[in-house]
């Protein structure tokens, strides 16, 4: 793999999960980077999967694996995102703001498990990492399993890998808040 390798795993275009409007499966090989850019009224959530991520912004922040960073946009900043020596795999998920017009801001929850706090009412993660192959149940909600094979949407109910995995679960509610509905 060569610089960056990102694809699209759930972009509801229909508005159905609330304030979630991406989530990216993105590979990035040692060194390599997003480049320097800017995000305005917009969350995003950064989940490392394997590696580790160096963020470029303000006091910067080195990700490693199980890391969820969440970058409060607000009403705008320039950042960067660059994988380390042994490159970064991450799930990038953007959400809608939920205070637009706020400053910008950053927190990291080291090597998150159960409930991560993201600071807003509407959206709740929750991740679990998995060691072997096994039997989950997730709490309900719009789950992803992120292995060996890549990352997938699963349905309902008990979650069965195969080896080391990542299951993420985003509980969101799909109403759009009041500074949104005439958009």
């Amino acid at each position: 793999m060569t610089g960056l390798e990102s694809r699209v795993v759930l972009a509801p275009e229909d508005g159905s999960l609330g304030p979630l409007l991406r989530i990216a499966d993105d590979r990035l090989a040692p060194g390599a980077g997003y480049g320097r850019h800017e995000h305005r009224a917009v969350d995003v959530v950064a989940v490392v999967l394997a590696g580790t991520l160096i963020h470029r912004w303000a006091a910067g922040a080195k990700l490693t694996a199980g890391d969820v960073a969440v970058l409060r946009a607000g009403e705008g900043l320039a950042h960067d995102e660059v994988a380390g020596s042994e490159g970064a795999w991450v799930l990038q998920c953007y959400l809608r703001s939920a205070a637009p017009g706020a400053p910008a801001a950053h927190a990291v929850h080291r090597v998150a498990g159960g409930w991560v706090d993201l600071g807003r009412a509407d959206a709740r993660l929750w991740m679990q990492r998995t060691a072997a192959a096994g039997e989950l149940t997730p709490p309900p909600g719009t789950v992803l399993v992120a292995d060996a094979a890549g990352v997938r949407r699963a349905g309902g109910g008990p979650v069965r890998v195969d080896g080391a995995a990542s299951i993420l679960v985003w509980q969101l509610d799909a109403e759009r808040p009041d500074w949104a509905r005439n958009w």
